[in-house]
């Protein structure tokens, strides 16, 4: 394939890509999923602490979250794979070893679209393993803690071909990897809480030279430091070769306070890990008839759900902007899935009674007399921007899909002002009494919130009066020829009526007044 030029250099990157696998048991023990909220020490049993005599056994989950994940990256399932001990002697990892599918991986041979580039990025291989304890260094006494919370945690390693090009390309691979494996429920692919990680490969080469010594980059957790740390590694290898000077192959981290990547060791220095067979769990058998199961499951794919919201709703005035904002508020939430990990592959699962931002903009706008510009923008500026003031994830509980057509509705037909409306809103998020089944033209009434109508113009014209009243420097100003000094007066007037009064209708009100 022919290769970008940077400087008269081609990059080639690759890499391999850590998810955690969003089930809430561990990959082979019963043990809860730790959280970052969970003390030190409390999720771990004897099978992730490695005491003799424990053990293992699959989680299911686990299982079936990885054949989405394959499906979903187009990769081949291979109908027998086994597990490997991968052993190194750190003080975090308690057994010695660590499990992974080293030889005979779940998945092999898929590809993932770039969105933007439309370029496929070959999937090497997608292997089930489990993750490692946490170090925690004390300086206090100079000693390293162990955390055994994470220790079993199943993860998804995700290898690509060396098919990219430039750090861009690299950072647009991991946000499509997210969306994809958020789509299906495999990940919730949050870098910065570890739930995803990254280590790139990195070497350059002239044009029609062969591939030059590639470096790998540890533990990247976030796209901003990928960026930076491929780009520097890009400028150290340049110099080195531009000074006749050769590129060891060693592995490096990326210090994020100097900009920098260094040294962690070099290839000799690298460890034998002597994989060998894990003798307990044996041969990982999946059917044909399973595999299809899982495939007829799998809800829409990024790519095709954003190509069919941009057919159907672009037409009304919705941005393509728009439309991944929308599909963004699913961010490390897991739809369709109830939480619970005793299903096996032969169980259908059901669907939790939270539904996708999509969904949740489908179903609102199923009234063809809803404007989707108009539901899209309620559920993105408002929804979203309280929920987020209220430091709230965007969930479909908070306000059932019928309240707020409901309450779009009320706001179209001018029973409420658009001011009063987002007052309602809040209003039915912070209020615990509010159930799904609350009439919200019942709760307006209640508040008082309904606008000051035609047939109480007599009310308008008085609190307007009022106000004329009250800001006499204003008025002078007004008659005077400042005009944008009006705004303070009809501020004044939506203050005292809750928003309730129509602001185009004040203003003429007010104006007509200070002229008479």
């Amino acid at each position: 394939m022919s290769r970008l030029l940077l400087d008269g250099w081609h990059v080639v990157l690759g890499i391999e890509t850590h998810a955690q696998i969003k089930s809430r048991q561990k990959l082979f023990s019963s043990a809860s999923t730790s959280l970052l909220t969970h003390p030190a020490n409390t999720t771990f049993n004897a099978v992730d602490a490695a005491f003799p005599g424990t053990l293992l056994k699959l989680n299911p989950k686990c299982l079936l979250l990885a054949l989405r994940a394959s499906l979903a990256l187009n990769c081949d399932i291979q109908r027998r794979s086994s597990f490997d001990r991968k052993h190194y002697f750190y003080s975090d990892l308690p057994s010695g070893y660590q499990i992974t599918q080293h030889y005979a991986p779940i998945a092999t041979n898929g590809f993932l679209t770039l969105p933007t580039l439309g370029r496929k990025v070959r999937i090497k291989q997608i292997q089930m393993e489990q993750d490692t304890a946490k170090s925690i260094f004390d300086p206090r006494t100079r000693t390293s803690l162990i955390d055994l919370n994470r220790a079993g945690t199943g993860l998804l390693e995700i290898v690509t071909e060396p098919d990219l090009q430039s750090a861009d390309e690299a950072a647009e691979y991991v946000r499509a990897l997210q969306a994809t494996l958020r789509a299906v429920g495999a990940s919730d692919g949050n870098m910065d809480t570890g739930s995803m990680r990254c280590d790139v490969n990195v070497s350059i080469h002239r044009p029609g030279e062969p591939f030059g010594t590639r470096c790998e980059i540890k533990n990247l957790n976030s796209v901003k430091f990928m960026i930076a740390a491929i780009n520097c590694e890009i400028v150290r290898q340049k110099a080195l070769l531009m000074s006749s000077c050769n590129v060891p192959q060693e592995t490096r981290g990326f210090d994020h306070h100097r900009w920098d990547t260094y040294k962690l060791r070099s290839k000799e220095d690298a460890p034998e890990y002597r994989y060998m067979p894990d003798p307990n769990l044996g041969i990982l058998h999946v059917s044909e008839a399973q595999i299809q199961q899982v495939k007829d499951n799998l809800p829409a794919l990024p790519d095709a759900l954003r190509k069919h919201l941009i057919d159907t709703y672009e037409p009304f005035g919705v941005t393509q902007i728009d439309i991944d904002v929308l599909m963004g508020l699913d961010t490390g939430r897991n739809i369709g899935y109830d939480g619970e990990d005793n299903i096996s592959l032969d169980e259908t699962t059901r669907q939790d009674t939270d539904v996708s931002a999509v969904t949740y903009f489908e179903t609102v706008c199923a009234d063809k007399n809803r404007d989707p510009k108009n539901v899209i923008n309620w559920i993105l500026h408002s929804l979203h921007g309280q929920l987020s003031a209220l430091d709230k994830a965007f969930n479909s509980k908070h306000i059932p899909p019928r309240q707020l057509g409901e309450l779009i509705d009320l706001v179209a037909s001018n029973s409420v002002t658009r001011p009063s409306g987002k007052l309602l809103l809040r209003h039915m998020l912070t209020d615990p009494s509010i159930t799904p089944e609350t009439s919200v033209r019942r709760l307006a009434v209640k508040l008082n919130l309904i606008s000051m109508s035609s047939s109480s113009e007599d009310d308008l014209q008085s609190v307007c009066m009022r106000a004329v009243e009250a800001l006499p420097d204003e008025v002078a100003a007004l008659r005077a020829g400042h005009h944008n000094v009006v705004n303070k007066i009809v501020g004044w007037v939506m203050k005292e009526t809750r928003g309730r009064a129509d602001a185009k209708t004040v203003r003429e009100t007010v104006i007509d007044l200070v002229k008479s």
